[in-house]
């Protein structure tokens, strides 16, 4: 059953609201039907009452109880007023209808309300499928009481009744049509900024655009709907921009080894080749292919980070505590020591925590990597925002490398023992430079190697 109403339920929320509408429209007019046509018929049947009254008061004037006994006095209209009238003596019945029978069903409900003695109205459904309202009137005297019955068909009443209740439920019939026609086209007119919207943010969505529909000239509820599909679109910006940035990354990343692999099986079809030159070339081919899947695992690692924190958005972050967490979780080797050199507690940096973590990770990485003893890392104010210095007293960047230092891919020395792809300060980079700030190296700092990182204000 449950299933049967949900597959004849209507599919969209302009169908189910003009529904509801129509629902709820046809219970009121029945209940305001059922209530009109109730007070119709007790109307009609005072009406009816009101007539057998001044009726039977016409006839009492035809009838003498003032006497020993009850005497009925002819007049000119006594045709008319026998019609329908059953006059009695205290329950002895003085005259009735021509038309009525003595042990008919009318003339034995007029007995009934003789006997009564008191002025009374019934409803008899007669022999003929009418019904037939009776009201008595007793007519005191000295020595003796006379009643008076007075009978009427209700099928004219009735007549009237069924026609205001035809009347009315063809009335019923059309403002339902017109409640459900007006309801769907209020409701359509009402949605329409809704499809409007809707079909907006789809092609928005599909080419990122900067388009968004903000809160202004717009009713509450749209103004919500228009926050939250703005949110999205923002989401949805990001995602793309980041899945072309990823793009852009690994074509540039994996053009340099792919480009090694190509020259080598060039150089190596060029003649017939020795074993210990194709070796050499299977060699090179490995350590390029190699390097293709450790830059692949690299970016797609940072890509699905960025994707399971999102909140890359600014906010303030306090620097102190996420530094020392990152230094307490690093697992320096025993040689090597990392401190943060606390000058303000309530330095705090514009970007979020995670996106802080990421951007600072590489260069404390990097340090203790190629440091002797010491790592340092000394949040300060910086100019508009803060900067933290990394500092480790290793060898130091060589000066050839220093213009590659933040090239994807590069190493100043690929055989030094250690591992990484060259990624770590190119990706520390390119996170602070999407927040508006900076990471760089300072050459004048003899000593060992000194990166900066500058980050927007909290």
């Amino acid at each position: 059953m449950n299933r049967l109403l949900r597959r004849l339920a209507p599919r969209t929320l302009r169908g189910r609201l003009s529904l509801v509408a129509l629902t709820t429209a046809a219970l009121l007019m029945t209940a305001l039907t059922v209530v009109f046509n109730t007070v119709v018929d007790r109307h009609l049947r005072h009406l009816a009452d009101d007539e057998l009254r001044s009726r039977s008061a016409a006839v009492a004037t035809t009838v003498d109880a003032g006497g020993p006994r009850v005497r009925v006095v002819e007049s000119v209209n006594d045709r008319f007023l026998d019609a329908n009238v059953w006059i009695y003596a205290g329950t002895h019945l003085l005259e009735k209808p021509p038309s009525a029978s003595t042990g008919g069903t009318l003339t034995r409900a007029a007995d009934r309300l003789a006997a009564r003695g008191h002025g009374l109205c019934t409803t008899v459904e007669a022999d003929s499928p009418h019904l037939v309202r009776l009201c008595s009137r007793p007519v005191p005297g000295h020595r003796s009481t006379a009643t008076i019955v007075t009978a009427l068909d209700l099928a004219p009443y009735r007549n009237s009744a069924n026609t205001l209740l035809l009347g009315s439920l063809i009335l019923d019939a059309v403002m339902l049509m017109c409640t459900y026609a007006l309801t769907r086209l209020a409701v359509g007119r009402a949605l329409r900024p809704v499809r409007t919207m809707t079909d907006q943010a789809t092609q928005w969505s599909a080419v990122g655009s900067d388009q968004r529909f903000g809160a202004e000239a717009h009713p509450a509820e749209l103004a919500r709907l228009g926050g939250s599909l703005d949110a999205l679109l923002d989401r949805i910006r990001t995602v793309l921009r980041h899945e072309q940035q990823l793009t852009g990354e690994l074509s540039h990343e994996l053009r340099t080894p792919l480009t090694r692999i190509i020259i080598e099986l060039d150089w190596w079809r060029a003649r017939p080749r020795s074993a210990a030159e194709t070796s050499a070339t299977h060699e090179v081919i490995a350590e390029a292919a190699q390097s293709m899947r450790t830059i692949c695992d690299t970016l797609l690692n940072d890509a699905r980070e960025n994707a399971q924190n999102a909140s890359t958005a600014p906010g303030a972050t306090a620097v102190v505590p996420v530094l020392s967490r990152l230094v307490d979780n690093l697992g320096t080797p025993q040689r090597v020591k990392a401190v943060v050199e606390v000058t303000d507690p309530e330095l705090a940096a514009g970007v979020a925590p995670a996106l802080l973590e990421r951007i600072v990770s590489p260069l404390l990485t990097n340090a203790v990597r190629y440091a002797r003893s010491r790592v340092t890392l000394s949040p300060r104010q910086g100019p508009g925002g803060v900067r933290i210095y990394v500092t480790d007293d290793g060898p130091g960047v060589p000066a050839a490398f220093v213009d590659e230092l933040f090239q994807p891919g590069r190493r100043a020395d690929a055989d030094d023992g250690h591992d990484g792809a060259g990624l770590g300060l190119p990706l520390a980079r390119r996170l602070a430079r999407a927040v508006g700030g900076e990471v760089s190296h300072d050459p004048g700092y003899t000593s060992g190697a000194r990166f900066l990182a500058d980050l927007p204000a909290g």
